[in-house]
């Protein structure tokens, strides 16, 4: 009995310590963006020990589980047998997770969940971020992992293998059992994380106001597995309060209709074109960021048309920031509405809008347009026809990791601007793609790889407007220039308020005259807005606002990213981290009542969107 009880205690330190190990190898992997001190790494081993302390007991009620067997069954080899199996399994589970961890933390800066799985739905599109050689040193990585944990693990099998045989009176075997029942509780507490009310979660290991020394502690298994219950019916239910202070909280903050707005187009039916630029944050430019030399053409554009120049964006990722845009409709911390048909059906959008007054409209894209459910969203909202990677040649397909590189179809979008009909309206939607990882552009003008990439967009988007400028179609066309979402560069990262601030930029013959709108606003207002201007009512976007309206009296900036809110308004800027349900930053003359608006609109966007399709 005492051989079996000590290879169970040195099973739990064992996979105590790979976690342990597993957490300055993350913090060396990613510390060129996230710099940080031996004690830091000290501060994370300690403040992360009770989750991996917790997560390791899962693993263990398995060989606990065949120690309670052995009691009465002797076979010790076939025992052993199985937990070969057993440990090479989760030694791949485990290697898995820690080199997904490591390596997709740089590009999403959120610990590993079960956001990943939404992309393997389309695997060759989540693989364009990366060239093969990226690939083929992660799966060295991973099997030398495997290969390292498995031998660790089969050390103490062989141990067990070799032990005393039990005695076989009935007397030895119940008494084992008994201290096995004992053990029960310790399992359950453990895991659980104690008897207070607060079971183990993420947020218990935060004790920094640095995010990447709080996500160095979460133990990534352990983020992984909790990540499914909180996804499992696609939105959370967030309840931070009682109705009647959200109610408060929402009261008259989103109007539906426009009053008096101020007018920026010469006539309310021109041909209109939204161009989201891909992770094109405000970090990039002049303005926002006082970077001249990136995006030097846009920099010089926000002078001719209208810059609305406290734009900021509502989300992280292209599928909900597209949605954002289009539907004026709010996202979720780790929620993808995009992938919700059921959900998505009910949801207005300026196509459709746009459609009903004689609109013909039509999106382009150089990517797999079928890419988290976006072809699906699209014709939903009221496009009626695509161009997108699949239209273009072999040899234009692969002239990126993501599909068509951006001067291709910048082009395909100016031969659509040329055969705008006099007589009839147009409505196109463009998703550009080459400002993305892995910054595989054809120029070469800047040293820095990212800053580069921006800088080949800002260049095919100088030369297209050019051009227009020299067609007749110019003189009736509004260009709306937005982002998807902000990126984080430069150490800036969500805890700062520039990094969600992103440049939205009006232009075209149909603007009467370049102008700087400093409202503080969202992308989920620019449906509202525009159909102001346009005279067309805007009642099923009810959390849209235009913010040109003279009932437009509250302005404020709200955000969402991985478990996290952002709060932005004329009192000032807080974040709010969900896992450890507190503010993580408070720049504001009233943190706490910035927030709890900021709740109020994620708890009433949640109910909104669960009830969306069930109401009778």
């Amino acid at each position: 009995m005492r051989e079996r009880a000590l290879y169970l205690l040195k099973t739990y330190l064992l996979t105590v310590v790979i976690f342990i190990i597993a957490k300055p190898v993350f913090m060396i992997y990613n510390s060129a963006s996230h710099p940080f001190t031996f004690t830091d790494v000290i501060d994370v081993i300690y403040h992360g020990l009770s989750l991996d302390l917790s997560t390791a007991l899962y693993f263990l009620i398995l060989p606990f589980l065949l120690m309670v067997v052995s009691l009465f069954w002797k076979k010790l080899n076939i025992i052993a047998t199985i937990l070969k199996v057993y440990w090479a399994i989760v030694a791949c589970a485990f290697a898995l997770a820690f080199v997904a961890d490591t390596s997709l933390y740089d590009f999403w800066q959120f610990k590993l969940d079960s956001t990943c799985l939404q992309y393997l739905e389309a695997p060759s599109e989540a693989m364009a971020s990366v060239n093969r050689l990226y690939i083929a040193v992660r799966v060295c990585a991973f099997i030398i992992v495997v290969r390292w944990i498995y031998k660790a693990y089969m050390f103490l099998v062989r141990a067990l293998r070799t032990a005393s045989p039990l005695p076989t009176d009935r007397k030895s075997a119940a008494y084992g059992l008994l201290v096995a029942l004992l053990l029960v509780p310790v399992f359950i507490v453990g895991i659980r994380g104690g008897l207070d009310e607060s079971t183990t979660n993420i947020g218990q290991v935060y004790y920094s106001q640095t995010p990447f020394l709080n996500h160095s502690a979460v133990n990534p298994v352990f983020s992984f597995l909790s990540s499914f219950e909180e996804t499992a019916s696609y939105i959370p239910d967030y309840h931070f309060m009682d109705e009647s202070e959200r109610a408060s909280l929402m009261n008259g903050i989103y109007p539906t209709k426009s009053i008096d707005p101020d007018t920026l187009l010469r006539n309310q039916r021109p041909n209109i074109i939204v161009i989201l630029m891909e992770s094109c944050g405000g970090i990039f430019t002049e303005d926002i960021g006082g970077r001249k030399d990136i995006m030097p053409n846009l920099n010089k554009l926000t002078k001719e048309g209208v810059y609305f120049a406290n734009f900021y964006a509502n989300s992280y990722r292209t599928d909900r920031g597209t949605l954002c845009v289009w539907s004026g409709y709010p996202s979720f911390p780790r929620s993808s509405v995009m992938k919700m048909p059921a959900k998505v059906r009910f949801l207005p959008g300026i196509a459709k809008s746009l459609l009903q007054e004689g609109y013909k409209t039509s999106y382009l894209f150089g990517g797999d347009i079928n890419f988290t459910n976006m072809r699906s969203y699209l014709v939903t909202i009221g496009f009626e026809r695509f161009h997108w990677l699949r239209d273009y040649s072999l040899e234009e397909q692969k002239t990126a990791e993501w599909g068509v590189r951006d001067d291709i179809t910048f082009a395909t979008l100016y031969d659509e601007v040329k055969r705008f009909e006099p007589d009839s309206h147009y409505l196109i939607g463009y998703s550009t793609l080459s400002s993305h990882e892995p910054w595989d552009v054809p120029t070469h003008r800047l040293k820095d790889e990212v800053a580069n990439a921006f800088n080949y967009l800002d260049g095919c988007l100088g030369d297209f407007i050019n051009k227009v400028k020299a067609t007749p179609q110019w003189d009736d066309l509004l260009i709306v220039l937005l982002p998807d979402h902000g990126y984080t560069y430069f150490g800036v990262g969500e805890e700062h308020a520039m990094h969600d601030h992103v440049p939205m930029l009006w232009l075209g013959g149909a603007i009467k005259e370049p102008r700087r709108i400093e409202q503080l606003c969202n992308q989920t207002d620019l449906p509202a807005t525009l159909l102001g201007q346009l005279g067309i009512a805007h009642d099923e976007y009810i959390f849209s606002r235009d913010i040109l309206s003279s009932n437009y009296t509250y302005p404020f900036a709200v955000h969402t990213y991985n478990n996290g809110i952002t709060m932005k308004d004329s009192t000032g800027f807080v974040v709010y981290d969900l896992n450890a349900n507190r503010l993580i930053v408070d720049d504001s003359k009233d943190g706490n009542l910035l927030i709890r608006r900021g709740m109020a609109i994620l708890q009433t966007a949640s109910e909104h969107i669960n009830n969306l399709g069930t109401q009778k």
